[in-house]
């Protein structure tokens, strides 16, 4: 039995043995965490201003491999109201990086019944090649809705006019593929940009806000309905930030930044209580932050069938 390709009685296709989307609720809106896969990434790129005993340390505590972490790549889908968000867009197509095993979007909306012709708006919380790169994959742009508005920071988009990775620590390769990504996904959909500078709302309960640190336009989503509050923090936090908060990713382009906001958010969520999704956490990646010492610690919900 070949189990990637397991068939279940009355589906249309191929089933996943590993799930790869979650469900949630926040009081009137619908939210939907979908696995875009996995990247492949070094383990320094965890912590690259950390001593290299206390890394592996830490990798070894979490009985994770010493020398690549597999980071996890969660996108959302927000219904609320009339309009069908979607938040970032996954990696799309492998941009000669040897990252296959993600780029997975595309066929996971599909499979859940999702028609791009439904996304009403896109919210980019940053412009890193993960976040946009499904909607460069050949053939999407054309399925996408003539009015589709994407909202991203006037920030983000000054940034990757030329980009600087003065304070970044990233493999050979990356720096390239950012900036043609970034540099493409412009060229391509510069007329559907809605820009904000601090604050957007983009349908009720939904609100977009520039955080910086991690790039200078980063943003999270807040969502907010009836009571429920849960924040999308983009790349804000690494599964490492709760332990290590003051650790700086490779990618973070203002580091000492970075961290400032790690854990500025870090401490908002833990005394509201809210519910954390982020792009890099184990998926579904839903879960609460609590207090640990001088740290945080992170609490995965129990799964709701």
């Amino acid at each position: 039995m070949n189990l990637a390709n397991t068939l279940q009685p009355g589906t249309r296709g191929p089933e996943e043995l590993v799930p790869s989307r979650y469900a949630v609720r926040v009081g009137d809106i619908d939210v939907l965490v979908v696995s875009d896969g996995v990247l492949p990434l070094p383990t320094r790129m965890l912590g690259h201003n950390a001593d290299a005993a206390t890394r592996a340390a830490w990798l070894n505590n979490m009985f994770l491999p010493q020398d690549a972490f597999d980071w996890s790549l969660n996108v959302v889908v927000v219904r609320s109201g009339n309009q069908t968000i979607l938040i970032d867009a996954g990696l799309g197509l492998d941009p000669n990086l040897n990252l296959p095993r993600a780029g997975q979007l595309i066929k996971r909306l599909e499979s859940a019944d999702i028609d791009l012709a439904s996304v009403t708006d896109v919210v980019l919380t940053h412009m890193h090649m993960d976040h946009i790169g499904g909607l460069l994959v050949e053939g999407v742009k054309d399925r996408l809705r003539p009015d589709l508005r994407i909202h991203v920071a006037a920030a983000e988009v000054k940034f990757w006019e030329a980009p600087d990775f003065t304070h970044a620590d990233m493999p050979p390769g990356f720096p390239d593929a950012l900036r043609a990504t970034a540099k493409r996904f412009v060229e391509e959909y510069r007329s559907q940009l809605r820009k904000f500078d601090e604050e957007h709302e983009v349908a009720p309960g939904v609100i977009v806000q520039r955080t910086g640190g991690h790039t200078p336009g980063h943003s999270v989503v807040r969502l907010a309905s009836g009571g429920d509050r849960l924040t999308f923090a983009g790349d804000a936090v690494f599964a490492v930030g709760f332990d290590h908060p003051d650790w700086h990713n490779g990618f973070e382009h203002d580091p000492e930044e970075a961290a400032r906001v790690r854990v500025r958010l870090l401490r908002e969520l833990a005394a509201t209580g809210e519910q954390l999704v982020a792009t890099h956490l184990p998926f579904p990646s839903v879960g609460r932050v609590a207090v640990d010492g001088d740290a945080f610690r992170w609490v995965p919900v129990f799964w709701d069938y």
